[in-house]
């Protein structure tokens, strides 16, 4: 009687496996690559990845790591000091503030012109040469 029932038992299961339809979808192939017809989104993840592989140094570039170890305490204080007085300058331009800061390199003074316009000179020490930015406020 047992055997019977696991018989039946067998039976039905196999019933319902092969009742049950099979599909399939057709397989489509996406490229990763963004030069090949890939997501642009992939272009940055790639890029970061072959450079993480690449083993090989351009013996032109310049190690910037080695100029900031070559750097006294005075000469890092110095330099952050003077990003941060061009910073405070440069954020009061929005609201019209004028000044001038002088660093080794370069002189950098924001007056009010004229019409309403504000001027951002650059002028470098060494060379001499000098960049105006002129910002019309509209």
């Amino acid at each position: 009687m047992k055997q019977h029932i696991h018989k039946a038992l067998g039976t039905l299961l196999a019933g319902l496996l092969l009742s049950t339809g099979a599909s399939a979808t057709e397989l489509v192939y996406t490229p990763v690559n963004p030069s090949f017809g890939g997501s642009p989104l992939n272009g940055a993840w790639l890029l970061g990845n072959a450079q993480a592989q690449n083993s090989k140094k351009d013996p032109d570039a310049i190690d910037r790591s080695s100029l900031l170890e070559n750097q006294s305490a005075l000469d890092r204080f110095t330099s952050q000091l003077e990003s941060r007085l061009l910073g405070d300058l440069l954020s009061g331009v929005t609201d019209g503030k004028t000044g001038t800061v002088t660093t080794d390199d370069f002189i950098v003074r924001v007056y009010n012109g004229d019409a309403g316009m504000l001027i951002v000179e650059i002028t470098d020490r060494l060379t001499g040469e000098m960049s105006e930015i002129i910002v019309g406020q509209n």
